[in-house]
């Protein structure tokens, strides 16, 4: 399908962001690998390391197949299922070690542990129904094969239920941190201040793109696809460097604390969760 003089721009400027977070990504990663060798390498592969190495390595392999696919392809080209995959991978994992945070912040509660996977395996599903069928296409729209990316509205409602679970999240720390409002513990304030920090980051880029796909054009629609999962690894890892690094400063007697440290199992067998 021809585009005019205006698509056309506004598909090289959806290129070029997705380009400027990718270079973003391998930044952050330079900047952080000292703090990976030393906080995660050589550690026993445990449930978290297992789900940070996913969070840390597949925005890489997901962001450069859709800057290649974007960049290099001639004529028409769709954004694949083997990539969509990658980036909802990487995603979940980066979400998974915010869930384990949340986890040992609730004091290990097994039931607020099912709650949450239960509800964030139902917010997947739902997702993925609405961005892969066309049968729940936004009514109104159709979908548009551009240069470089194929795009719907239905983005929006996607990002709409990614937001929705955020806030769950967010008021489950808000909660449980008032619980700990008399202590000075630096784990705790860690942990939660962390993880508000990632939620509404996530919640900023999330609206933004509730917003783009739903009254931009929509050559506009893919402008934030791979911004939206930088922000998650880059922020994800940051958490647990952050958690890890404040739990040995504790441990080594450095700073005061108030109350243990809330180290836990996730299963049988497996490590604690910082």
């Amino acid at each position: 399908m021809a585009l005019n003089n205006a698509e056309r721009f506004q598909l090289q400027t959806s290129k070029y962001v997705n380009i400027g977070a990718f270079a973003i990504l391998a930044f952050d990663y330079l900047l952080t690998f000292q703090s990976e060798t030393r906080w995660v390498w050589g550690r026993k592969w445990d449930i978290t390391r297992i789900i940070f190495t996913f969070s840390r390595y597949l925005p890489f392999m997901g962001a450069g197949m859709t800057v290649y696919a974007g960049t290099h392809t001639s004529g028409h080209y769709r954004v694949g299922l083997e990539e969509n995959i990658v980036h909802i991978v990487g995603i979940v994992a980066a979400e998974g070690l915010l869930v384990l945070r949340i986890y040992a912040f609730w004091q290990c509660s097994k039931k607020l542990l099912i709650g949450l996977l239960a509800y964030a395996m139902a917010t997947l599903a739902a997702a993925a129904s609405i961005d892969i069928n066309p049968n729940y296409l936004v009514p109104g729209t159709t979908p548009t094969i551009s240069s470089g990316f194929e795009a719907s509205r239905n983005g929006a409602l996607v990002y709409a239920l990614l937001m929705t679970y955020e806030f769950v999240l967010l008021s489950l720390l808000i909660y449980k941190k008032w619980s700990y409002r008399e202590t000075s513990n630096l784990i705790v304030n860690k942990v939660y201040q962390d993880g508000v920090l990632y939620i509404a980051s996530i919640v900023f880029i999330t609206m933004m793109n509730v917003i783009i796909e739903a009254a931009l054009p929509i050559t506009y629609s893919d402008i934030l696809e791979i911004p939206q999962i930088v922000i998650h690894s880059v922020l994800a890892s940051r958490i647990l460097f952050n958690l890890r690094e404040s739990d040995q400063r504790v441990h080594d007697g450095s700073l005061p604390v108030t109350m243990s440290s809330f180290h836990c199992e996730v299963g049988p067998g497996v490590d604690s969760v910082t």
